[in-house]
């Protein structure tokens, strides 16, 4: 109920948990208690004051009279109820409908839910199921009473065949198990900052918040799996592979403006730009409102952002001229995921973490680059731990999101937390 399922307590892992998680929980439960204080009070002045007169009169109508206002007012005192039956409902229907991993059915996913709640200090393993994706890609974890479970649609899953990336099937595993170690399904926590949600950008930010916990918790658990697993939020499962990760983190760096940043604050999960840039720098925590500066990025720009005047883009011809002198360099079919101008020695289904980083040429011969080497930065190579984490300690919590519908949403934000 308090999230003592993990040997850990309730405060779980603290190396795995965003700085900035607790002070906006901390916030959610003060808004939440204020809630509740105003809610009595104005169900006591409505039962001591039957007869106002003026203004109060006027204020008492509209309360009593039916509409959003009064449906609020009674719905209050019934959230712990309602938050107990969604989540009820929503266990009951994975139970009834999904495909439930175990040593019989999906064993090589379900060993990676094993390893990772062994790794987060979970005491029980939580159940893990498959559902039905129909071209979704989502994960999200939940619970019911004292259980706890895991959920990867299908579509997703599909990222873990033996074709594909079984590295980024774990990091998403991890990211979601992740979840339930740090404590976000808890009941009682979700009661005590159900309200925060109807305050502007407070709620959102927390979400974000505990979304880079459960990133941290991920990469611990899977750190080859992040090229894979952002490749799959932003390109796809069957284009995921292509993207060029480092391209991807780059410009959260570049793309500026108050509307960009409006994106950011108004959804649940960081942008896809942010979440890659906090990744692959784990130096420092990811950012819950302003972007990266521009001198932690890694590579110069391949191409203009949406913040530039138009009249500093490219012309056709300009453009055309870069894309022709990549053609020459590299088949036209292994472009993808690549930067410009660069010849790449490794096939495109290798591709993940696309550094070129130079290899020394013969004399003559055209400067190429290979693939798994870390870029150089200002901030130094991809560390293999979390900031402010050592290997050998526990890990926690989530995975996935990008905007107000990103993947890895809940089916219900009283029943679950997504995870990617």
């Amino acid at each position: 109920m308090f999230n003592g399922a993990t040997v850990h307590g309730i405060a779980g892992i603290r190396g795995l948990r965003h700085p900035a998680e607790i002070p906006l929980l901390i916030a959610a439960v003060v808004t939440t208690a204020l809630g509740y204080i105003g809610w009595f009070g104005l169900v006591t002045w409505l039962v001591t004051v039957p007869e106002p007169t003026g203004l109060s009169a006027e204020i008492r109508e509209q309360i009593l009279g039916g509409g959003t206002i009064s449906e609020a007012i009674l719905a209050i005192p019934l959230i712990p109820l309602l938050v107990w039956i969604i989540r009820a409902l929503t266990y009951a229907q994975l139970r009834a409908s999904s495909v439930q991993m175990s040593p019989a059915q999906f064993p090589e996913g379900y060993r990676m839910v094993v390893e990772a709640a062994r790794e987060f200090g979970l005491r029980r393993v939580p159940d893990a199921y498959v559902v039905l994706g129909n071209g979704q890609i989502n994960a999200f974890a939940s619970g019911h009473g004292f259980r706890r479970f895991v959920a990867v649609y299908s579509d997703l899953f599909e990222i873990g065949g033996q074709a594909r990336d079984p590295e980024a099937l774990r990091f998403i595993i991890g990211h979601e198990v992740g979840h339930l170690a740090a404590g976000h399904v808890s009941y009682f926590r979700l009661i005590l900052s159900q309200l925060v949600g109807y305050v502007p950008f407070l709620g959102q930010a927390l979400s974000r918040a505990q979304e880079y916990t459960a990133d941290n918790h991920g990469y611990a658990n899977a750190p080859q799996g992040v090229p894979g697993a952002m490749g799959v939020l932003s390109g796809g499962k069957y284009l995921g592979a292509e993207v060029n990760t480092h391209a991807l983190a780059d410009r959260a760096t570049r793309e500026k403006g108050f509307w960009l940043h409006m994106t950011n604050w108004l959804s649940s999960h960081p942008i896809n730009t942010w979440r890659a840039h906090a990744l692959r720098d784990r130096s420092r925590p990811g950012r819950i409102m302003i972007r990266p500066p521009e001198s932690t990025a890694w590579f110069p720009p391949s191409a203009p952002t949406g913040y530039q005047r138009s009249g500093s883009w490219p012309t056709p011809e300009q453009m055309l001229s870069v894309l022709d002198s990549t053609t020459t360099s590299v088949p036209s079919e292994e472009q993808f995921g690549r930067y410009p101008g660069v010849s790449y020695k490794i096939p495109r289904n290798e591709l993940r973490w696309a550094s070129p980083v130079p290899v020394k040429a013969e004399p003559g011969e055209r400067t190429s680059f290979e693939d798994g080497q870390s870029a150089p930065s200002a901030t130094g190579p991809m560390q293999p731990e979390p900031y402010g984490h050592s290997p050998s300690a526990g890990q926690e919590e989530g995975l996935i999101g990008g905007s107000n519908t990103a993947p890895f949403d809940p089916p219900d934000p009283e029943s679950a937390h997504s995870g990617a």
